[in-house]
């Protein structure tokens, strides 16, 4: 699905960077719990931007990869059943499940780079990242997941909640104005109404702006 006003080129190539920086193979560190927990907290971070973005811009218009459309065609016609709004961890990390995602996964071998490292992956996509709600993914089965869920309008769950709840405080915060100006309250109406109207273009150019600064971070 393509992102407006080249939406789509900024989050495929801020999510591909964070990809290809921030998560790495697990098995690359051997034993060593310090160099574990540093690639842990950097896959936190690149989780964290992602759930930002998924906070601040609508998922429909998002484009993870160059080749989201090969990566949805083919995950649906793999996985018609599987249910992704809430995961259950056995249709992913059961040896029957493995050896129906290994097939799906080499697909993208050299089309997707990094396609098999480790990346965080949410168990219920309405919820955050918490201990309780996430697992470790490759990257390729993670893609697959959130662009399903994206193209589905699952994570819009997630989307809406947040801008409800800025709704709500910016309601509160003109009422509060309002009542404090007493003739001004006209005022603070059709203020509050420009920034409905320009509201979404706003809003996606201070979620690209803390998804860079974020980004910074995590390099």
């Amino acid at each position: 699905m393509e992102a407006t006003s080249g939406n789509d080129e900024v989050v495929s190539g801020e999510l591909s960077s964070l990809a290809h920086d921030v998560s790495l193979p697990a098995e690359s560190y051997g034993n060593d719990p310090d160099i574990e927990m540093a690639w842990a907290m950097r896959a936190m971070q690149h989780a964290e931007v992602y759930y930002k973005l998924i906070s601040s811009v609508d998922p429909q218009f998002l484009k993870l990869t160059k080749v989201d459309d090969q990566i949805y065609s083919e995950f649906r016609e793999n996985f018609k059943k599987l249910r992704i709004d809430v995961l259950d961890p056995e249709e992913l990390k059961s040896e029957a499940a493995k050896e129906k995602w290994r097939p799906f996964c080499l697909k993208f071998y050299g089309i997707v780079e990094d396609f098999n490292y480790g990346t965080l992956l949410r168990l219920n996509c309405s919820q955050g990242y918490t201990e309780e709600n996430t697992i470790f993914a490759p990257r390729i089965q993670f893609f697959a997941i959130e662009i399903a869920r994206n193209r589905e309008g699952y994570n819009k769950a997630v989307y809406t909640s947040v801008q409800d709840k800025e709704e709500e405080k910016g309601a509160n915060n003109r009422g509060d104005r309002g009542a404090n100006s007493g003739g001004e309250e006209k005022g603070a109406n059709r203020e509050g109404e420009k920034e409905k109207i320009n509201k979404g273009g706003e809003k996606e150019k201070e979620a690209y702006k803390e998804i860079n600064k974020s980004g910074e971070t995590a390099m």
